[in-house]
């Protein structure tokens, strides 16, 4: 029995240019790429509007071909329909059939992907209640707000049970209790043994939900590595207590210089805005019982 691949993606020296003119003229969106994103861990894809993130993406799926290099899904290149069989993808702005359920659309994507149709009913419901859309399934797409048509995609992502996922900017447009919610099932997937890879402007989610990312600017790679790494200080350390006087704070000022350590500052803890958010609106009730 052959071992799953310890890498996911991988990306060597991949260019892709753009023609802009008639003149010969062209844009290069991807810049000598070198990436790998391991298998079974959440890998996040950072960069401004423009750095070349969704073109990357889009050669990933074998939507277009690179100008140069090599791009391969789970050791197969990108370009061969086969490495694109075990994959899930939820575009930024997905545009579904609005005619359709919620149940009818997954359903549709269900048997594009090739699910067993004795088993297309139960993972549809599956997938659907795992989103949190259990209530709305039988409702038109086209009744659904921004927030619900970013979960009805992440079902259509999952319903064929793809051990890859990619998700262009999955929280856009849900609200806080929401976003959190679609970052619980993304460690959930990760839980399973599946590979995600996430763009997504919102960093605080980035920094909670990934194991590594790597920042583009101008379609090259600057930065890669462990979010831990990356983020901790590691010629510092913080000490929290109980609320000191000034008396005590001077105490402690020379009782840490004389060790030859000193105090850079004191200050007073923050919570950040998103867990003080959801700590005063509290979670939602039964899945689907809320809108986003």
């Amino acid at each position: 029995m052959n071992a799953a691949p310890a890498v996911a993606i991988e990306l060597r020296a991949l260019t892709k240019d753009f023609s802009i003119s008639l003149r010969g003229l062209k844009l290069r969106a991807v810049d000598d790429l070198t990436l790998a994103v391991p298998a079974g861990q959440v890998f996040g894809l950072l960069g401004p509007n423009g750095s070349g993130k969704s073109t990357t993406i889009k050669i990933i799926l074998g939507l277009l071909e690179a100008t140069t290099g090599d791009c391969r899904v789970f050791g197969v290149p990108s370009r061969q329909v086969e490495s694109r069989r075990n994959v899930g993808y939820l575009p930024e702005s997905p545009y579904f059939y609005r005619y359709l359920s919620g149940t009818e659309l997954v359903a549709f994507y269900g048997r594009v992907c090739g699910v067993p149709r004795a088993r297309l009913a139960a993972r549809v419901a599956e997938v659907i209640d795992w989103v949190g859309l259990g209530a709305a399934a039988h409702r038109r797409v086209g009744t659904y707000s921004k927030g619900m048509l970013q979960r009805i995609g992440l079902a259509q992502a999952l319903v064929h049970d793809p051990q890859l996922l990619i998700l262009d900017e999955p929280t856009a447009g849900v609200d806080p209790v929401g976003a959190a919610e679609i970052s619980e099932l993304i460690r959930s997937l990760k839980a399973q043994g599946k590979t995600v890879l996430i763009t997504s402007h919102l960093l605080a989610q980035i920094e909670d939900v990934c194991d590594r990312i790597a920042i583009l600017d101008k379609g090259r790679l600057i930065l890669e590595g462990a979010v831990g790494d990356l983020v901790g200080q590691r010629d510092r350390q913080a000490l929290i207590t109980d609320p000191l006087s000034e008396t005590e704070q001077a105490a402690l000022r020379e009782w840490l210089a004389a060790r030859g350590h000193t105090l850079l500052g004191v200050e007073q803890p923050r919570a950040r805005l998103d867990q003080l958010f959801l700590s005063k609106v509290g979670r939602p009730g039964p899945a689907g019982g809320r809108e986003a």
